[in-house]
């Protein structure tokens, strides 16, 4: 049977259920949240810079915010669940990043393409970098589930790898075992860049390519 809709070329199945003034108020709610909870991860990442690990208590940033401390505690329990969450929010924004890196037909070219957007995540925002692998906190100590998560963010390019190794670019090994070196090898070189002993990219973009120079099978050369 048709129904009066179908006789206009559209289907009941396909129309969409009105949202609703609750709906519409609760998605309201949500982005006021979502909203509220960046500005205070990028208050205390700025402090973190600007003013050091002293500065993050919870009555400066409420008060670098324009918010209530009582705000603060609701969203994330305590100090130590904010800098968990500072954690957490930078290993996002580096997943971000490297998601925007328009994907190439050939997965060899497109891994080579997300070295440089890895250094331009770790250099665009010191304040996340500084407590994601510096320590800026002191006695904060991520969890596993946080640790597990945070690698989990650069899953991007243990899926390019793989699809390296099956494209017979990289030599047949476990996808995470070269990711993990390549991870080594940028930070090594992003870590002395940001302490002023390289003045630009091309030790990083050396180190990058020779350790992926180590996987490659021979016709590959």
């Amino acid at each position: 049977m048709r129904g009066p809709l179908d006789e206009k070329g559209s289907s009941l199945m396909a129309t969409p259920v009105p949202l609703g003034l609750q709906g519409a108020y609760a998605l309201g709610q949500r982005s006021t949240y979502d909203e509220l909870r960046t500005k205070l991860l990028d208050v205390a990442s700025e402090l973190l810079i600007s003013a050091g690990p002293e500065s993050l208590t919870v009555r400066r940033i409420a008060a670098e915010a324009g918010c209530a401390t009582t705000v603060i505690y609701t969203m994330f329990g305590s100090k130590e669940g904010l800098a968990e969450a500072l954690y957490l929010e930078g290993f996002e924004r580096f997943r971000r990043r490297l998601a925007a890196v328009p994907a190439r037909t050939d997965p060899f070219e497109y891994l080579q393409s997300l070295g440089p957007a890895y250094r331009e995540a770790a250099l665009a925002e010191p304040g996340y970098y500084s407590l994601m692998f510096e320590r800026a906190i002191p006695g904060f100590v991520p969890s596993e589930r946080a640790r597990t998560l945070a690698r989990a963010a650069l899953n991007l390019f243990d899926r390019v790898i793989s699809d390296c190794i099956s494209a017979g670019y990289l030599t047949p090994t476990q996808p995470r075992k070269i990711a993990d070196a390549l991870w080594a090898a940028a930070q090594g070189a992003i870590s002395l860049e940001r302490a002023g002993h390289l003045p630009d990219a091309q030790t990083y973009t050396v180190v990058t390519n020779a350790t992926i120079n180590q996987f490659l099978v021979p016709q590959a050369h």
